[in-house]
């Protein structure tokens, strides 16, 4: 009979309740919790739990386990995301752009500083295999209203220094699968905080080619483009779709938001997903232009990534069939 730790803890606190036991029960516990989770691998931004730090877990039943971050942040994002479950309003078809919400829990800290809360979430790249995931954090303003006068000025600094402002988003992380399995391209943040428009639109054809690589005199071949980009269930129509609603509620407005794109090998299961809530605010009925924006330079940006530098490969054809008339947008 196989030992489980989890049922000899109810014959030990059952037994005795001296201090003794008590340690050790909780000691089997915390063991056995650990040993069922594990860092997630395909992170490409935000804090790692690597190197005895915090960060989040996941587990091998497709949920990912945020740490709750201390202070405002963490209790916005919470109250975000117990909002956002619960609103009626919200289209279901709007929903999937968005990690299914669990609830939280308490769980010892992959820094080792003990208990911690955590949000437990979908764990959005799971079931994803050998995943290109690119992080777009959105908004030429990174940081919300009422903001600390320092942590407004960290950010307009940072606003300032990569894409923000130009583009109205900025890419904060990524990592691409090449033709192997086990050949993965992942750029170090220095080097991605360094790019021009210009890096940022090559990159974007890096992300759907297979010969993806930082040589920058390597031609992408923008092998998957057509499927991760185009047609009517790829990366351009999911975004349009996200930018239909954004141009209508006003429940929220998402600072420091990101957008994550996502495709598994070979191109396959193209995904957008909108993650990161800690300094998401009340709408007030007032359209988030600053989000909108940044959304419309995407869409843009990546239609006409490929086009370019290759007019007669057609490579987004489906895409630009599937076009939506409200590309054009003002987003003021």
């Amino acid at each position: 009979m196989d030992y489980n730790p989890l049922s000899r803890l109810a014959h030990l606190t059952t037994q005795s309740s001296s201090r003794f036991n008590l340690r050790l029960v909780d000691a089997i516990k915390s063991s056995y919790t650990l040993d069922m989770f594990k860092v997630p691998v395909h992170q490409v931004a935000g804090h790692q739990a690597i190197g005895g730090k915090l960060g989040p877990l996941v587990d091998d039943d497709g949920r990912f386990y945020k740490p709750l971050q201390s202070g405002e942040r963490g209790s916005t994002e919470k109250a975000f995301y117990t909002s956002f479950s619960s609103n009626t309003s919200i289209p279901e078809d709007i929903r999937r752009f968005f990690p299914v919400f669990h609830g939280t829990q308490v769980l010892e800290a992959s820094d080792g500083s003990g208990p911690c809360p955590h949000l437990v979430l979908q764990d959005i790249v799971s079931g994803h295999l050998s995943p290109s995931i690119m992080d777009i954090k959105m908004g030429a303003n990174t940081w919300p209203p009422q903001s600390p006068e320092d942590y407004i000025t960290r950010c307009s600094e940072k606003d300032r220094e990569t894409t923000s402002i130009n583009l109205g988003f900025r890419i904060e992380g990524f990592h691409i699968y090449r033709s192997e399995e086990s050949d993965l391209w992942k750029p170090e943040k220095q080097f991605i905080k360094s790019f021009s428009a210009q890096d940022v639109r090559l990159v974007l054809k890096k992300f759907v080619s297979s010969n993806a690589s930082p040589d920058l005199d390597l031609n992408p071949d923008c092998a998957f483009a057509s499927i991760v980009y185009g047609g009517s269930t790829g990366i351009l129509a999911q975004l349009r779709e996200l930018k239909a609603w954004f141009e209508v509620q006003t429940i929220y407005r998402f600072y420091s938001c990101s957008v994550l794109m996502m495709h598994g090998k070979g191109g396959s299961g193209a995904a957008v997903k909108l993650v990161d809530f800690a300094h998401v605010v009340d709408g007030e009925g007032v359209i988030d232009h600053n989000f909108l924006g940044g959304l419309c330079s995407l869409i843009e940006f990546i239609s006409k990534a490929t086009q370019d530098e290759y007019p007669n490969k057609t490579c987004l054809k489906d895409s630009e069939n599937n076009r939506s008339s409200s590309d054009n947008c003002t987003c003021e």
